[in-house]
C-alpha cells in the first residue's frame, strides 16, 4: 500500500495524519505524490508518520 491507501484506508485527511505527525499538509502531500521522496524521511518523521497512520513497523513506509 501506498501513502494515499494507508491514509484513505484509516480514514483520515492529510490534515490529520500531517498534525499527528507533526509536519505541514504541504509536507504529507509531496510525499504521497512523490514529489518528495519517502525515503528521504528522517527515522524521527518516519515514525512519527508511522504512529499517526498506525503502523508498527515505520520501514514499512519505505518499501516500493
Amino acid at each position: 500500500m501506498n501513502l494515499v491507501e494507508l491514509r484513505e484506508s484509516r480514514g483520515l485527511t492529510q490534515q490529520q495524519v500531517a498534525d499527528a505527525a507533526g509536519m505541514s499538509q504541504q509536507r504529507l502531500s509531496e510525499y504521497e505524490r512523490g514529489v518528495r521522496p519517502v525515503s528521504n524521511m528522517t527515522l524521527a518523521q518516519a515514525v512519527r508518520l508511522a504512529d499517526a497512520l498506525k503502523i508498527r513497523n515505520p520501514r514499512k513506509l519505505l518499501e516500493p
